[in-house]
């Protein structure tokens, strides 16, 4: 890769199961939805991690905001666990179930069993962390490999996390072949790292950090992104957009993500919706395993 992969700032810095968290601040408060055009569209946040406390009122905020489909991403056996149980009481909320780069290290004992339940429509997220180093790199890699095989195994979706890892993220799905529906999920590469992804077939999600003023690589991998390789999210308690960087992200503001994401492409709120949402329906095959 010749091109400049972004890292992300400060409070872009955790992701789930890391030691250290968000610069977000921890509050129950509802807080306002960005008033763009594109809030009257259907939205889906493709990649959010909710927590049994504030699931419930977090999807009502969601759907009142028009973000009526919901991906919630397992990290480990627990959260994979979890997320499956709220599917089974949550409308419009699906799940993944995986073993994030941080947990590789405690092994993947009890995941792939949850892959054949109903609700469960990707594998991870998994992938590599070379920024944190949380677990030991041959760990990571050994781990990252056998849930790409879970993938092809069961015909699954894979949710790939990367960072600071590209050239052997790439090296690995080379090798493993990569899934046919494969997401790079909060893409923090730049262009370079953008086409070497979608040489492989791959879909790019954008995050908050598409938003970020330094994110100028993030904001050129989207707008060479093909539209129908699109996806967004929130990466949600993680990553708030701006105007709400720094807070605690929910669900709701992948409106903003969606607005910033149009704002790079030179089109309307209401286009991103629309294919970011088709999108995501034919990632995770949405229409075909609809939510229990």
């Amino acid at each position: 890769m010749t091109g400049r992969a972004v890292e992300p700032a400060r409070d872009a810095d955790a992701q789930p199961g890391a030691d250290d968290t968000a610069e977000a601040v921890p509050d129950d408060t509802a807080e306002p939805v960005p008033d763009v055009a594109g809030r009257r569209s259907t939205w889906t946040d493709q990649h959010c991690h909710l927590d049994d406390g504030g699931a419930a009122s977090a999807v009502a905020e969601a759907v009142a905001a028009g973000v009526t489909r919901l991906v919630d991403v397992g990290t480990d056996l627990d959260t994979s666990v979890a997320a499956l149980a709220r599917t089974r009481r949550l409308e419009g909320v699906w799940a993944t179930a995986g073993i994030h780069p941080h947990e590789a290290r405690r092994g993947v004992d009890g995941v792939e069993a949850l892959l054949a339940e109903d609700g469960i429509v990707a594998v991870g997220e998994c992938g590599l962390d070379y920024h944190y180093d949380h677990s030991p790199r041959g760990v990571q890699r050994e781990v990252f490999a056998t849930q790409i095989g879970w993938a092809h195994r069961h015909g699954l979706a894979l949710v790939i996390h990367s960072r600071s890892a590209w050239e052997d993220t790439f090296a690995i799905l080379d090798e493993a072949g990569p899934p046919e529906r494969t997401v790079f999920h909060c893409f923090t590469g730049g262009a370079d790292e953008a086409r070497a992804a979608l040489d492989r077939g791959a879909w790019l999600s954008f995050s908050g950090i598409v938003s970020f003023p330094a994110a100028d690589d993030v904001r050129d991998a989207a707008a060479l992104c093909p539209p129908e390789r699109l996806l967004i999210e929130t990466d949600s308690p993680y990553l708030a957009p701006v105007p709400y960087r720094g807070r605690r992200n929910r669900p709701a503001w992948v409106t903003a993500v969606g607005a910033a994401v149009a704002r790079v492409r030179g089109v309307e709120p209401e286009r991103i919706a629309e294919l970011t949402t088709s999108n995501a329906l034919a990632v995770y095959r949405l229409d075909r395993r609809p939510a229990p």
